[in-house]
Formats: C-alpha cells, structure tokens, sequence
C-alpha cells in the first residue's frame, strides 16, 4: 500500500469509522501532518478542529440543521433590506404596524433619519461595507475560484425581483463614500502598519447577473454578517484573507450535500477561529497574551535562541518584526503562499493544540531558511525577502518547524 493509501486509510478509521464518537486527539495527531486531498476529509476536519462539530456524529444533524437555520435567519433579518418580503417586492406591515400605501412600514420610511431607523442602520452600514467590497474583489488573485459562479447562490438574495440592495455590492456608492482603510478597534493602526497588512492585486472582479452570485459575492455576504453581530470589532481589513481559505474548503467539498451549505458552515467556523485569534484585530489589545505585538515578541525571542546571528543582524538594520511578522501573524500567512499552502500550513495549525505555537515555529523557520540569504543582504533587501517570502516547498517549511523545539 502506498503512502498516501495508507494516509487515507488512517482518516477512514477516524472518520467515517462506526463508532459514535470521534478520537480528536488522533485525528488532531493526523491532520497535524496534513489533510488528504480526497474525499471530504478536509472540511469535515476543520470543522471538529475548530468545534463548529462536537466530536459526538449523532449530534451532527441537529447541530448543522439549527446553525444553518439561524445563519437563514442572520440573512433576512441582517441583509435583506428593511421592509423586505422573504419572497421578492416590499413588505407587509404587521398587525401593529402603520403602513403607508407602498406598504412600507413609516417607522421604517427610506427618510426616516431617527436613529432607531432600520433604514438609518442600512445606510450607516454602507461605511464599512465599502472596504469589504474592495477587499473581496481581489481575493486569492492567483486563482479563478472566487471570480466564478457558485452553483448554490442563495435564493432570497439573487432573485431581488427589482428590489434594490438585497445584494450588498449593490448598495456600495464609491462615489459617495470616501473609502478609509478601515482601522483596527482601539487606538488605530499607524499607516505603515495598515500597508503591510496587505499585498494583493488591483484586479477586480465582476458581480454576476441576477439569479446568479459568484463566490466572492458570498464571502462578501459573510463577512457583512459578521461585523453587523460583532460591533465592538466590526469588519478590519484582512478578516477577507482568514474567512477566503475557509470558504474555499466548505464549497469545494465533493459532498454536494455539504457543498450546498457551505455559506452558513463557513460563518460559524470562521466565527469560531476569528473567537482565537480576535485579540490580533483589536489594537488595545496588542500588548495582551495572544495581541499580535505578544506573538511578534515570542518569535523574536525564538529567533534569538535559534540564530543569535540572524537576530542582532535584524536588529542591528533595524528590522523590526512589525515589518514582515506582523502581516504573517494576523492573516495566518494566508497571503505569503499560494492557496494549496495555505491549507495544508491550517492543517496543522488548527490540529495544534497549542494552537498558535506551531504558528510562530512555522515564521522562525521561514527565516532561518533564508539566513544565507539574509545574513549577506543589507536592509532593503531583506525587507524585499520577508515581506516577499520566496517560492519554497511548504513541506519543507513545515518539516523544519516540525524539528523546532
């Protein structure tokens, strides 16, 4: 039996074995070197990795069935516009409603400017759903994935019936709203910060026609409906580059089944990872066990008892970690390799119980990789090398965090 076979074999006998109750330690000890490709190993994975599923499989149906009915619910009552009907066209007014005669509620009048106003919450909202727009239109450049049609759009949403704004790019006025890089909660990021969290492309991708969304219209989607249950963090730039591998596994699972829930599964399991690692969005946060300045700090401090060279060289140039770690750390260097890399770096991430340990022996190793490299450069060029991670077999990467102690 060759290798990989053997891989799969030891995945069936966890997964789909027939007893009840699935061994997480075993399982985190198999994905900690890495999913199989095949079947729907990965998502399913995740999914107990990061406790959207409980270990118990006959607890599954119940859970998926009422967490998929609440995020329905988080649709119609967070996107849809005020005065909707679920079916398409303007609302009814309750038993205790006024109703004007476009059978709009009054207290929920488009000029209605009271602050209890659903439609003052839909325009307030317009502010930070310009940046998600911007940020999910370049997601994952080096593939087509996120341009192109998902074969499960969801239905209250693309059938508007003429209804504007049940689809969120279309609420976005540019012109109108002056994009600002949405900051970090707290005391703000420095504008050095802001640009090195994120590298990608100009390209912008096309929104489909009516009855039909492509997959960066439904990140879009889950990425609003997150910040709108989460105003004390609300959206900040980079959240787009943490939900997008997630998504791309729950909508790629060859289960059709689960491929046709892949939004909803992908809120909760986001939501789950984004309750870990919240703490690197909230700048008054940064000096806190698990804020990102803590996670710069311990890298550091293992670079320097890995290759004391390579550390007071950076210090001596005056490289700080903030310039190239600070993007690793935060966006789980979802944005210094190619997607296959990434998911197979969240494999073991996710698998680690320490969780975030494995993490920063991941970023150590990146560096001590390059140190001929970074030993005979002068500055720039070794802040062209971080922050431009050359092409590299991740196994080799992840091996030689493997063997960090």
């Amino acid at each position: 039996m060759s290798i990989f076979k053997a891989r799969v074999k030891e995945f069936e006998d966890v997964l789909a074995a027939p007893q009840d109750v699935i061994d997480l330690k075993q399982l985190r000890k198999l994905a900690f070197n890495g999913v199989p490709d095949v079947q729907s190993f990965r998502a399913l994975s995740w999914k107990l990795l990061l406790g959207y599923l409980g270990p118990k499989r006959s607890s599954w149906t119940t859970t998926l069935a009422q967490k998929r009915a609440l995020y329905k619910q988080f649709i119609e009552e967070l996107v849809l516009p005020p005065g909707h009907s679920k079916n398409g066209g303007s609302g009814e007014g309750g038993d205790g409603d006024k109703v004007d005669s476009g059978g709009v509620g009054l207290q929920d009048h488009p000029l209605s400017e009271g602050p209890e106003s659903a439609w003052n919450t839909f325009f307030n909202d317009n502010e930070f759903l310009l940046q998600i727009d911007k940020d999910v239109r370049r997601l994952c450049p080096d593939i087509s994935f996120f341009q192109q049609p998902t074969d499960y759009p969801c239905e209250i949403v693309v059938h508007s019936k003429g209804e504007h704004g049940r689809r969120l790019h279309e609420r976005v006025v540019p012109a109108v709203l002056s994009s600002a890089n949405v900051e970090r909660k707290g005391l703000g990021m420095t504008k050095q910060q802001i640009n090195l969290i994120t590298k990608r492309s100009v390209e912008n991708y096309a929104a489909m026609e009516e009855g039909q969304e492509a997959h960066w219209e439904v990140v879009q989607r889950i990425l609003f409906i997150y910040a709108k249950l989460n105003p004390g963090q609300g959206y900040v730039q980079g959240m787009n580059e943490i939900v997008g591998p997630i998504y791309f596994v729950m909508a790629s699972d060859p289960d059709l089944t689960y491929r046709a829930h892949a939004e909803a599964d992908c809120f909760f399991c986001f939501t789950a990872l984004m309750s870990e690692i919240r703490d690197f969005f909230i700048k008054t946060l940064d000096d806190a066990e698990g804020g990102i300045k803590f996670m710069m700090a311990k890298l550091s401090n293992m670079l320097k008892s890995k290759d004391l060279n390579i550390y007071e060289l950076l210090k001596r140039q005056e490289l700080h970690p903030q310039y190239y770690s600070f993007r690793w750390l935060t966006l789980l260097l979802s944005q210094e390799f190619p997607l296959p890399d990434v998911l197979r770096i969240w494999d073991s991430v996710f698998a680690d119980e320490q969780r975030f340990d494995f993490l920063i022996k991941i970023c150590c190793s990146m560096i001590l990789i390059q140190r001929e490299a970074i030993l005979e450069n002068d500055f720039a060029s070794n802040v062209k090398l971080l922050q431009n991670y050359p092409p590299i077999d991740i196994n080799v990467v992840i091996t030689h965090a493997g063997s960090l102690a």
